[in-house]
């Protein structure tokens, strides 16, 4: 008899409620836990051909990513937490924060986004993310960019009036 593995564990991001009209209709993310890595899989489903997706790039770090379509993992620790993001370009970068946006620095934790795959109805970005030590809770979110410009903010929860994944209440799933 053949062992069978689980499927990874899915989380939906909920469109804030400000959010307008998206192109996107639903964003599920996949996570696994390997160690200190955890392998990310984000699937937006809609219209993905309205979806503006950056242009690919050169593997490695970059800021200001989240200004157009990003995936974002905000892990938690006894110090604070780090924020990672992850773009469909190839670019990634990942920043420390000791409280909700103060201290914020570069992190040593890295991240490898491994591509872009998809459908006429989804696309799927997959991403390994080095675990900082104390790794415990995590926020999951994404911003999507339409072709005109207009953006729309995902994330597990909510908690402000405005779209704020730093918020500590954003951070609502237990690691695997």
């Amino acid at each position: 008899m053949e062992a069978r593995t689980a499927p990874a564990p899915t989380a939906v991001l909920q469109a804030h409620p400000e959010t307008g009209e998206s192109p996107a209709t639903s964003v599920e993310v996949h996570v696994e836990r390997d160690g200190l890595l955890l392998w990310v899989r984000f699937v937006v489903w809609g219209e993905v051909d309205r979806i503006a997706w950056p242009a690919e790039a050169a593997q490695g770090r970059a800021d200001d990513l989240w200004r157009h379509t990003c995936f974002e993992a905000f892990v938690e620790t006894d110090e604070g937490y780090v924020e990672f993001n992850l773009s469909p370009s190839s670019q990634w970068a990942s920043y420390r924060f000791d409280s909700p946006r103060m201290g914020m620095r570069a992190a040593d934790e890295v991240a490898t986004v491994e591509g872009l795959d998809g459908a006429w109805d989804m696309v799927a970005l997959e991403a390994r993310i080095e675990l900082p030590p104390g790794a415990k809770r995590l926020g999951l979110s994404a911003v999507i960019e339409a072709v005109d410009g207009a953006m729309s903010y995902w994330a597990l929860a909510h908690p402000s009036a405005k779209p704020d994944f730093h918020h500590p209440d954003s951070f609502v799933l237990d690691l695997p």
